[in-house]
């Protein structure tokens, strides 16, 4: 059985994001020369996520406001974790959208249902955060 391991970075200039990386780990994958096995795809950091949904602006846009809803960033004092951070909200959201996804590999290709790609979600973004690609197998 074969590993393949990278990092991709991101620094996004807002504080909340939603980034397609499909492409990027698309890429990992041929780098990998692995055709069956197992892409698991996760943030290293606890207020970002990586999820699989379609990739429509509309839809990004109702994340957006359906997060903030559950989890409003402001007032920062409505939260016990903000004190030296403002960022209660983001974890929560994180928690919400999810830490990672595995996606099975067939023919050398992500195994994806119509219409799905991968994202990554930022929810405390301007600073580099790295997101982990391990892919196993034959």
């Amino acid at each position: 059985m074969k590993s393949y391991r990278k990092e991709l970075w991101f620094e996004t200039p807002h504080r909340r994001d939603f980034i397609n990386i499909t492409p990027q780990v698309e890429q990992c994958l041929s780098e990998s020369g692995i055709r069956e096995g197992l892409c698991l795809v996760n943030a290293m950091h606890i207020t970002a996520s990586v999820f699989i949904n379609d990739d429509e602006s509309g839809l990004h846009q109702d994340f957006e406001t359906w997060l903030e809803k559950l989890a409003p960033e402001k007032p920062y004092s409505q939260y016990r974790h903000n004190g030296f951070e403002d960022n209660a909200d983001a974890h929560l959201k994180r928690t919400i959208m999810g830490r990672e996804v595995v996606v099975a590999v067939t023919n050398g290709q992500l195994d994806f249902g119509p219409w799905e790609q991968i994202f990554y979600g930022e929810f405390d973004g301007k600073r580099k955060k790295r997101v982990l690609v391990k892919i196993i197998g034959e």
